[in-house]
């Protein structure tokens, strides 16, 4: 007995992987709340390390509220350009400031995904890695992102902000904790590779860079 899906489904779902984008650029029309729903719902489908679904989402309805993230993400925006030019040059900084690096005041939808409190008591599978909260709240943005996808829904992920601060402006009990600034919303077009491709940024690093075999092995590109 064969459980693999039909192979249109299963070009679907390879599609979608491959044309998932971290997007910028949005246009402001709403999301409709029950498509925003059915999106949320994708993300709850994640997978969890002892089930303990980590995940909480801050849907961020407040005009001022939304300026006052802006306003968090542009000040690090800029302290993360100037230690790019300490780390290489400044030519590389102003690179960065000609980035677009968030679309909060542009998109439909901004969501905030969290890591939620007391998440000591959770021990089933994360003693010897307590992170792997971080990880199961990764797999439900993935799940969000893909589903967005699907529908034909940008997404990008900010993660250029203070945590501390953006904790305090939502009012996060004591152990809870900012992941993620989620920009949903409608686009005029999909970025056809990586925006950091397209602008020049970096490049992608093929797969046979990351595979290994029974052990570490380095490639061999850093021995020429």
């Amino acid at each position: 007995m064969s459980f693999a899906y039909p192979d249109t489904d299963k070009a679907a779902i390879y599609k979608v992987i491959a044309e998932r984008r971290d997007m910028r650029h949005f246009l402001p029309t709403p999301i409709a709340p029950e498509l925003l729903q059915k999106l949320l719902q994708a993300a709850h489908h994640a997978p969890s390390v002892g089930l303990m679904q980590p995940w909480r989402f801050i849907r961020i309805s407040d005009v001022a509220l939304r300026k006052a993230i802006h306003t968090l993400v542009d000040e690090e925006r800029k302290l993360t350009a100037q230690a790019i030019g300490e780390v290489e040059d400044t030519a590389r900084m102003a690179e960065f400031m000609r980035l677009k690096v968030e679309g909060i005041l542009d998109c439909g939808e901004v969501l905030v995904a969290t890591l939620c409190d007391q998440r000591e008591k959770h021990i089933f599978g994360r003693r010897t890695l307590p992170e792997m909260d971080l990880a199961s709240v990764s797999c439900a943005i993935q799940n969000l992102w893909l589903a967005a996808r699907a529908e034909g829904i940008g997404l990008g992920w900010v993660s250029l902000f203070d945590p501390h601060q953006l904790a305090q402006l939502l009012n996060l009990p004591e152990g809870a904790k900012p992941v993620a600034i989620l920009c949903l919303g409608y686009v005029n077009t999909f970025y056809k590779s990586p925006m950091l491709v397209e602008e020049g940024w970096t490049t992608e690093k093929p797969l046979a860079d990351m595979l290994m075999e029974n052990g570490w092995q380095p490639h061999e590109s850093t021995h020429t």
